[in-house]
């Protein structure tokens, strides 16, 4: 019979607009009092667990580490030599979307080799040769060759593959081509592309090709990459310094439910 009963009440019922007493009071028109009262009883028990539930903080969400891509200095090169600006961070990311490494921003683009495969050990360079079109031992988020990162590791003393080390060596590069001090002062710029198209094959020449006649992305798509990567950096870096200059109480970052 209780079975029966339970298929016939509504879902919910004591927690939908109808109170426990009007519960009970129906289930009394539709079998026993002991069975109405027995069911009744299990009602004012869920409505007792709802508002208990109701009444308890919610727990705050452990925060999710930044990946390289959103990662900016505050003021010193934590990381080497080079200071990571908004600027020159969202020049490494354009970097990586022109060379197919960005994917979309995670980290796994600093494992990526030539062709779109993976390595996993970033103690060193992998030195591997992959032929597709093409056969090049290109690696990382900025798909380095080997001489080019030999040559960049020994100038900075770099002992590993790591990521924020790649970091280091790209913006080497950057400098060494003469694009850095143009990049700091004026973005982007078609100057600075066709600074670093003998750097990086996808990268257009002021004629808008790539200097080794590889695919090449066009000045408009990559200042357009630049310009709204740099954006975000800069709207979450002012939300990071307002978040440490004036943080809300615990208790007012919890999400209350009505």
């Amino acid at each position: 019979m209780l079975c029966a009963l339970q298929r016939r009440l509504p879902t919910g019922l004591a927690l939908r607009g109808m109170g426990v007493a009007t519960g009970v009071a129906m289930l009394a028109g539709m079998g026993s009092t002991g069975e109405a009262e027995r069911l009744g009883e299990r009602l004012s028990n869920t409505a007792r667990l709802e508002r208990m539930l109701l009444a308890a903080p919610n727990p705050e969400p452990e925060p999710q580490p930044l990946s390289r891509a959103a990662l900016v200095d505050n003021g010193d090169a934590a990381d080497g030599v080079y200071r990571i600006t908004p600027e020159r961070r969202a020049l490494l990311n354009t970097i990586r979307y022109a060379e197919g490494t960005w994917l979309e921003g995670s980290d796994r683009g600093y494992r990526i080799l030539y062709g779109g495969g993976e390595f996993q050990d970033l103690a060193r360079h992998p030195e591997r040769v992959v032929v597709r079109r093409y056969s090049s031992a290109a690696a990382g988020a900025y798909q380095f060759l080997p001489a080019t990162w030999s040559a960049a590791a020994q100038k900075l003393s770099l002992r590993s593959f790591e990521p924020q080390a790649q970091d280091q060596a790209a913006l080497y590069l950057v400098e060494k081509r003469g694009a850095l001090a143009e990049l700091d002062r004026d973005g982007l710029t078609d100057g600075v592309m066709a600074r670093l198209a003998p750097e990086w094959a996808s990268f257009p020449t002021r004629a808008g090709v790539s200097a080794y006649g590889q695919p090449v992305k066009g000045h408009r798509e990559l200042a357009a990459f630049y310009d709204s990567n740099l954006q975000e950096l800069r709207r979450n870096r002012l939300a990071a310094l307002a978040s440490q200059e004036s943080p809300l109480p615990s208790s007012r970052r919890r999400i209350r439910r009505s």
